[in-house]
């Protein structure tokens, strides 16, 4: 995964983190132009996916722990 990617409708991203276990892929991802860093997560097992819009000071928590910033 390269470490610039784009999103459609928020512009250009810089992937800050990346991490993969049993299944479950998670990005944390920074769009400089609106200074926003979201969350994304997916799941291979099952084929579901989200993203989340997080709080710059609670970006690495959500990131190790987006199943608890989605409930």
């Amino acid at each position: 995964m390269s470490a610039e990617s784009t999103n459609g409708s928020a512009g250009a991203s810089r992937e800050l983190a990346s991490r993969e276990s049993n299944g479950v892929h998670v990005l944390l991802l920074w769009y400089p132009r609106e200074d926003a860093v979201t969350v994304e997560v997916e799941d291979s097992r099952d084929g579901q996916r989200f993203e989340l819009v997080v709080e710059r000071s609670c970006a690495l928590d959500a990131f190790y722990h987006p199943f608890a910033y989605a409930a």
